[in-house]
């Protein structure tokens, strides 16, 4: 829980950062591929969280792990895309991932019974 927390927590900041200022120069390309990394993982640790809340598949995976599968589809193919040059895959690719992986998972976080719920409103 806590590595998928301290991965998925910046990414909040940097990719916000990333989506509203300027594009191409060397900080972006930096900062875009630490995201990415981070996002990776942040997937990769998140399939190993059994969903608690809600219905389960193999008694382990959740609705929410979806999200985790559109980060592990997303991020090389956003990345491909900008290695061929095709900037708009690649925008629509990583603001796609931003809303789905950060905003509208994240906010299922808050839910009722998950842990982050229980961290803000007790």
């Amino acid at each position: 829980m806590y590595l998928h927390l301290v991965t998925v927590v910046p990414c909040i900041f940097l990719g916000a950062y990333l989506l509203f200022f300027r594009k191409g120069n060397a900080l972006h390309k930096v900062l875009g591929k630490i995201y990415m990394l981070m996002m990776l993982i942040t997937a990769i640790v998140s399939l190993f969280l059994p969903a608690l809340v809600g219905p389960q598949f193999l008694n382990h995976f959740g609705w929410i792990h979806l999200f985790s599968l559109l980060t592990l589809y997303s991020i090389p193919t956003a990345f491909t895309a900008i290695r061929r040059g095709n900037v708009r895959k690649h925008k629509i690719k990583m603001v796609m991932l931003y809303v789905g992986a950060i905003m509208i998972a994240g906010g299922f976080t808050l839910v009722p019974g998950r842990y982050l719920h229980g961290v803000f409103f007790g």
